[in-house]
């Protein structure tokens, strides 16, 4: 296991039931970047990440 994995694991045991928007998502990301500039990074790697899921010419 991961240590991150303890974070998505409360996450999911927390919020798991809710649904939300992309857009709520981006909004959140967006303040947790204000509030931990040093996560910029990382923050945008996933949100690329996510956003080119079903990308196919990414697969190489």
């Amino acid at each position: 296991m991961y240590f991150t994995d303890r974070g998505i694991e409360e996450l999911e045991k927390r919020r798991g039931e809710e649904e939300v928007t992309f857009e709520w998502l981006a909004e959140q990301l967006r303040t947790f970047v204000d509030l931990n500039p040093d996560f910029e990074v990382p923050v945008e790697r996933l949100a690329t990440w996510l956003a080119r899921l079903d990308d196919e010419d990414d697969d190489e």
